[in-house]
């Protein structure tokens, strides 16, 4: 494995690596395209602002900006300067970001017009001031005290960028908070660098040609990897779309740029393929996709390979890992698992009492790899808890079999156990989702009036089909055909849509708050 140099200003290598073609497109958004020359004077520009605001190296700096061209430049740009960006999720709520600008105590922020509603709301509620707000393509005047980021920026000069080391902290991410508040997760240089050399190069097979489009917004681990760290490592060519990635305005993109490699998650990819409108292979040109957020079904992968003719590769990676590190690869698919450890990264699964479990047992996975996040951000009582030395408690429920393949049981707070034994809500939805009539599947444990713990599971079926007893009974039987006569779910209810998170993620917390009411 290659080693990260000591010192790296991520920003800086990026423009070195990119000098040589400056004329080409870097970036195409839904409204603008970006050279890499333009890209790498912008960069400098925006340092030369967070210089011009006063903003001084190591303070906070909030971005929460939709994926427009302007977002690559905001984060890079503080790199650049040795300012730290807080990306953040531009779908959460007011009370998320008041929170989040008081933990971080950002200095300014950096926002899309459309969600300027939402800051000013969260501003209200925080005794932190943040001194200056720029706002990226307004559509009319601005409140006072706030500036037009375009005007800014322009009016900026460009200015060098400091020298930081790989292991200084570069950026912060914000983990969903889906248990709690959201936390602050700190990452380096050095991991930027990392996530691109072991899975981006060796993995995606990733190279100057290619052109890239990520459902997955920038803001996320995953999303950043896929449409800034990893592109523009290797001189690609990136398509970024603001609006929210609905299986119509995704087959636009594959069909209008003819992007080589796309990201998804499980449940886009179950959206696309249920729709009547997915391109035909010809429409396309990919070569490579890849999934991560939650496991992705065999049923969906094997279709969406015999429709396009090429592979999904499905990965884990977190926040705290920044990108994949678990993942299959081209050549050793294997759909309905999550693939053996990306080169570089270490894994185990060990029992509750921190021992390594048999072979086909489910434990909790642990890892350990060059990309690990280095703390949550003024909370040590987590860090230690998920910190563990090298290692790092992902939280996540794996068993591996006989030929190194990980398959994903679950989170470890969504696990099942009826009748003494352990069952995966995941295996569960996986042959719920094979039944022709099902388009997707949540499965939790509800106590019954004795308190015994029993599979339920909710169920959105494909248009056409209407709920009913008669297919009620059909769905626990195929299930009872595919599974052991334990694990197939008692009860049944039928819903429209099921509660995720703007990962795509399936948020169980919230159907086990349904039958608590």
């Amino acid at each position: 494995m290659q080693t990260c140099p000591a010192e790296l200003n991520y920003a800086t290598y990026l423009a070195d690596l990119n000098s040589k073609h400056a004329s080409k497109l870097a970036y195409i958004d839904d409204q603008r395209t970006l050279t890499y020359g333009q890209l790498t004077q912008r960069v400098a520009q925006f340092a030369g602002l967070l210089t011009k605001l006063g903003i001084r190296r190591e303070e906070r700096i909030l971005l929460l900006m939709h994926d427009t061209v302007d977002w690559p430049v905001v984060f890079l740009g503080a790199l650049h300067a040795g300012v730290i960006p807080v990306a953040i999720n531009t779908l959460l709520t007011p009370d998320d970001y008041a929170y989040i600008m008081e933990h971080s105590r950002c200095q300014a922020a950096f926002i899309s017009a459309p969600l300027l509603p939402s800051l000013q709301t969260a501003m209200a509620k925080v005794k932190h001031e943040i001194k200056h707000i720029a706002v990226a393509q307004p559509n009319g005047p601005l409140p006072d005290g706030m500036q037009e980021f375009e005007s800014l920026l322009t009016q900026a000069e460009p200015v060098a960028a400091v020298h930081t080391l790989a292991d200084e902290i570069a950026f912060w991410l914000y983990s969903s908070g889906s248990t709690g508040q959201p936390k602050g997760v700190v990452h380096t240089h050095g991991n930027l660098w990392y996530t691109y050399e072991l899975y981006a190069k060796p993995i995606l097979g990733i190279r100057e040609n290619d052109i890239v489009f990520s459902a997955a917004k920038l803001f996320f681990a995953y999303g950043l990897g896929n449409g800034l760290t990893f592109p523009l490592t290797a001189g690609a060519t990136t398509v970024l779309m603001g609006e929210r990635p609905t299986p119509g305005a995704v087959f636009k993109r594959l069909v209008d740029h003819k992007p080589t490699v796309f990201y998804g998650v499980p449940t886009l990819y179950a959206s696309m393929l249920a729709s009547p409108d997915l391109p035909a292979k010809a429409q396309v040109a990919l070569r490579v996709c890849t999934s991560a957020g939650e496991a992705l079904p065999r049923d969906l992968g094997d279709r969406f390979t015999e429709h396009f003719g090429c592979q999904i590769l499905d990965g884990i990676g977190s926040t705290e890992m920044l990108h994949i590190f678990l993942s299959n690869q081209p050549g050793s698919v294997r759909y309905g698992t999550t693939g053996k450890p990306v080169p570089g990264y270490e894994v185990e699964l060990r029992d509750d009492h921190g021992e390594a479990v048999p072979t086909g047992m489910i434990g909790d996975l642990y890892i350990k790899g060059p990309s690990t996040a280095l703390m949550y951000w003024n909370n040590r009582a987590k860090t230690r808890s998920t910190f563990l030395g090298p290692w790092l408690k992902s939280g996540d429920k794996y068993e591996c079999d006989a030929d190194g393949y990980y398959t994903y049981a679950g989170r470890s707070d969504d696990m099942i156990k009826v009748s003494g034994q352990y069952v995966s809500p995941v295996e569960v939805e996986n042959i719920l989702i094979q039944h022709e009539s099902v388009l997707e599947a949540a499965v939790i444990g509800v106590p019954d009036a004795d308190g015994l713990v029993k599979t339920t599971a909710y169920v959105v079926l494909k248009s056409g089909n209407e709920p009913s007893e008669e297919i009620q009974a059909e769905l626990k039987n195929f299930v009872k055909s595919q599974l052991a006569p334990f694990k197939y779910p008692r009860t049944i209810h039928f819903i429209e849509d099921l509660p995720k998170t703007a990962t795509g993620k399936i948020q169980r917390f919230r159907l086990r708050m349904l039958e608590g009411d």
